[in-house]
């Protein structure tokens, strides 16, 4: 009898993951729970070998044949980004996206291993005259800083202005990069946190950033920065389609950035049009409670 309930309740949990991997995008936003979920869809996964071990232990086949459903989806899902190789060839653009962290006394250290060798170098959680700010100026000759968000640049900066994206302080900028092989349009934005259940100023910020990219006609645009939306989250879809995710076109695996001590999600991102990545990747950026998201990416020619 006692084995029968261990099979059942087995096949149940087998049964119940596999339909929340392959259709969370149903589930209804039930005070906040639904944002975490999905942010931590891919791990997930790991209900697969302790399911395995539980039908191991009861001796049922059953129960071991209902524990590959969920491994299924799960591979259809996410073996992708585990089996991916970046593209390569030749690329034109290095960019990376930091948020610095605003309490982080090793800020300057984090930038200058992370920036090394970039084109652009996007940073978020900046202070007044902090070690971040200060040791950018140092590695780049051109720079647009605004509130909390900057632009740091090895091209020149032609255009410059601070972006609304629906708070009551600047956390996004728009600069126009003039590069050898034309221009390129960059965004650096800092979305609203999201929290369990406090996701609607997130959201919020989302679509204003969603209204920037399609009433902007630049032919080549960079959207980088701290979206706080993970790749899985259900409202990332507001910006990709109709931006591509450097991670998702050229990274290998998940691409983690958040917590930097064991990241499990990604909230940083590198979106684009009008361009080609190449690479992309993640770095660690010394005392910041993210790490860096970084890609190469080729401009085409008009």
């Amino acid at each position: 009898m006692l084995k029968r309930v261990i099979v059942a309740v087995l096949v149940a949990v087998a049964v119940a993951v596999s339909l929340v991997l392959g259709g969370h995008g149903l589930l209804p936003e039930f005070g906040g729970f639904t944002p975490v979920l999905e942010s931590l869809l891919p791990w997930l996964g790991t209900t697969v070998p302790l399911l395995l071990l539980g039908a191991l232990l009861a001796r049922s086949r059953a129960a071991a044949a209902a524990a590959l459903l969920p491994a299924a989806v799960w591979g259809v899902m996410f073996g992708p980004d585990l089996l991916r190789t970046a593209p390569g060839g030749p690329s034109d653009l290095s960019v990376a996206t930091l948020n610095v962290g605003v309490v982080n006394d090793s800020s300057g250290l984090a930038v200058r291993t992370v920036a090394k060798g970039r084109d652009l170098f996007a940073a978020q959680e900046l202070t007044p005259g902090g070690p971040a700010a200060a040791e950018l100026d140092t590695l780049f000759p051109h720079k647009v800083q605004i509130s909390t968000v900057g632009l740091w640049s090895r091209f020149p900066i032609v255009e410059r202005s601070q972006a609304d994206i629906g708070l009551d302080w600047v956390r996004a900028l728009r600069a126009v990069v003039e590069t050898p092989k034309g221009r390129v349009t960059v965004y650096v934005v800092h979305l609203a946190s999201a929290r369990p259940g406090e996701t609607a100023q997130r959201d919020r910020t989302l679509a204003h950033a969603r209204r920037l990219v399609d009433a902007d006609d630049s032919e080549r645009l960079l959207l980088l920065g701290d979206l706080n939306t993970a790749t899985t989250d259900r409202k990332r879809a507001d910006l990709v389609p109709p931006l591509l995710d450097a991670q998702e076109e050229a990274g290998t695996g998940f691409g983690f950035t958040w917590p930097a001590s064991f990241p499990v999600t990604r909230p940083d991102h590198i979106l684009y049009r009008g361009l080609t990545a190449t690479s992309a990747g993640v770095e660690p950026a010394a005392g910041s409670d993210h790490r860096a998201a970084v890609a190469s990416l080729r401009i085409s020619r008009r």
